[in-house]
């Protein structure tokens, strides 16, 4: 049971990381190469849910007293 949490974990962690370098750099994935629709709309999915998780984690940073934003061009 603990190494299906940790393949979870796991696989949540690369799909926000994933999610992170898309909003950063636009690089993504090229899903559409994926010839067989159920496989990328699972991959679709996958990829959602780390985008998802990727902005829940930055309103929560951003609500936090340990976290600063230090970009000089929004101030």
């Amino acid at each position: 049971m603990s190494k299906i949490l940790h393949y979870t974990f796991d696989a949540i962690l690369i799909s926000a990381v994933l999610a992170g370098i898309k909003r950063s750099t636009g690089l993504q994935p090229a899903t559409s190469k994926i010839e067989s629709t159920t496989i990328r709309s699972y991959v679709d999915k996958y990829l959602g849910f780390g985008e998802w998780i990727f902005d829940m984690s930055v309103v929560y940073f951003n609500h936090s007293s340990y976290f600063v934003n230090d970009r000089r061009d929004l101030k």
